[in-house]
């Protein structure tokens, strides 16, 4: 019974041990960890849909609660005044969920542009979602109040040939850009006036 309860005792300590050290790592590593998935994985992303923007997109971003999750959106400058937030979503995939940072004109509530950040899906095929510049193009000046559909749901999307389960991950991921847009739209054009000169 004793080396029962010593075993349990060591193996609580090493379990509260190990976790604590995890913890730490993740601590310590979570500002990199964010640095390299902005520079890397989203950044070119954001550098595409705000090509023109006299800032950087990047550097200027700020955080918002939308309900229990923590989003990142990121502000376009141009002459001055902020045109535009990107923020990211996921759509579900024939791989897996596809990332998708989608730019919108806070004026004409429309999509300035998108750009796939992370996917799993077939090379070749779905993965022409991050690669065809043409497929992100048809996004551009579609209305960021309206569900984003590809054309084979009655949208004016085209979907990419042979790839139609990713065409529509990416305009489901833009669709909940749009929603999320319509929610937080007054909370969004007051942090983001606050990038202008």
């Amino acid at each position: 019974m004793r080396d029962m309860i010593k075993m349990v005792v060591v193996l609580t300590a090493l379990a509260a041990f190990s976790g604590g050290l995890l913890a730490a790592v993740r601590d310590n590593t979570k500002d990199l960890i964010e640095s390299q998935q902005l520079t890397f994985v989203k950044g070119p992303a954001i550098k595409s849909i705000f090509k023109d923007a006299q800032n950087d997109p990047i550097a200027d971003r700020f955080k918002m609660m939308d309900g229990d999750v923590e989003r990142n959106f990121f502000v376009g400058v141009m002459d001055g005044k902020p045109v535009g937030v990107a923020f990211e979503s996921y759509g579900k995939g024939y791989g897996g969920d596809v990332g998708l940072m989608v730019g919108i004109n806070l004026e004409s509530d429309s999509i300035i542009g998108v750009g796939v950040t992370t996917h799993a899906e077939t090379p070749g095929l779905g993965a022409k979602a991050k690669d065809d510049p043409g497929f992100a193009a048809q996004f551009a000046g579609v209305s960021a109040l309206e569900p984003v559909k590809v054309n084979k749901d009655g949208g004016s999307i085209n979907a990419i040939s042979g790839a139609t389960i990713t065409s529509r991950a990416v305009a489901s991921a833009a669709t909940n850009v749009n929603e999320i847009y319509q929610r937080l739209k007054p909370q969004l054009v007051e942090k983001a006036n606050s990038f202008g000169k």
